[in-house]
């Protein structure tokens, strides 16, 4: 008998290229988007396990899914899934953290870069006819011998300080969970709290999680703590910034510009003002998403559904008491 696996997210040629790849011939793949709401609801009762990267996991959607063994997710946060739910009803949950860490990365640093040289704006207007040679040359930097604030120095905050540096930035960073001095020697980081972080900065990326702690931790407040010369870059969750508060710095020139990949709303809303900003960078959800990450995901993913039906522990199983966060 084969066992029943739901993949939640869109798909392409590619994807399921790669899932064809992965799965094993006992492993019988139903694609969330493809099946209409009868089929839907079949999926879900005769379901084995469930794969998703941003698609909400939620009570009532277990609830309709008794025999699901494992949800695994395609990357490291797992807010889109109902941890309570899923510890009531017996069901793991394991993640693929560290796996996308690289992407994400990269696309911070190309984010900066490309908010000091504004490639974005003029890459729009110079295809549009304009030749504007000299005209924002006042107005952009480079990354060298600026101040980098890096709020959450886990394994992406560490790898993103490092590339930082090699660009010539003196890195400070916040973290709840301060590391020891002898690490902080060793990466050649230095620690300071929240508030200064946000007002030495030139250059301040997140990466943390959304938790409520977390929630709206950017706000109205502390962005009057940055400098007006000083850019933003969200990689991590969208409810961290509050963005009707950002929208209103940058629209007042409060902030140079910011980089925004994660939203409070996804997909965006066409309404949202920060999409009619000059100085924002705008992408939707990509930090995680390069063909070699999907690649690797999927191959995790497969490897720790193989390993539940061999009847092992998967691997990277989220501790469910983080619910109660």
């Amino acid at each position: 008998m084969s066992c029943k696996v739901i993949y939640f997210e869109k798909v392409f040629t590619a994807t399921h290229e790669i899932i064809n790849t992965f799965k094993s011939l006992d492993m019988e793949v139903k694609y969330w988007i493809d099946l209409d709401d009868v089929k839907k609801e079949q999926a879900l009762h005769e379901a084995n396990y469930l794969i998703t990267a941003s698609y909400p996991i939620t009570r009532e959607l277990l609830e309709k899914a008794p025999n699901v063994k494992l949800i695994q997710k395609t990357g490291s946060g797992v807010d889109n899934i109902d941890l309570n739910a899923a510890s009531e009803l017996g069901i793991h949950v394991a993640s693929t953290p560290g796996a996308n860490s690289n992407s994400v990365v990269e696309l911070t640093i190309g984010m900066i870069i490309s908010l000091y040289r504004k490639l974005h704006f003029l890459d729009r207007v110079t295809k549009s006819g304009e030749w504007k040679m000299w005209e924002y040359r006042p107005s952009m930097f480079e990354v060298n011998g600026k101040t980098h604030g890096i709020i959450g120095i886990g394994n992406i905050g560490k790898k993103v300080a490092a590339l930082s540096k090699a660009f010539g930035t003196n890195v400070v960073y916040y973290d709840v969970n301060r590391l020891s001095m002898e690490e902080e020697k060793k990466l050649g980081l230095t620690y300071v709290t929240f508030n200064d972080l946000l007002s030495q900065s030139d250059i301040i990326s997140l990466h943390i999680p959304l938790i409520p702690a977390t929630r709206n931790l950017i706000g109205e407040k502390e962005l009057k703590l940055m400098k007006s010369s000083a850019i933003l870059v969200n990689v991590a969750r969208g409810n961290i910034i509050d963005e009707k508060s950002l929208a209103e710095a940058l629209k007042c020139n409060r902030l140079l510009g910011a980089a925004i990949d994660t939203w409070s709303s996804e997909p965006i809303n066409s309404d949202n003002p920060l999409l009619k900003l000059d100085n924002i960078l705008a992408t939707p959800h990509i930090a995680g998403g390069t063909r070699d990450v999907l690649e690797t995901v999927l191959r995790l993913s497969f490897e720790n559904i193989r390993k539940v039906e061999d009847g092992n522990m998967p691997d990277n199983l989220v501790k469910l008491t983080s619910a109660s966060v």
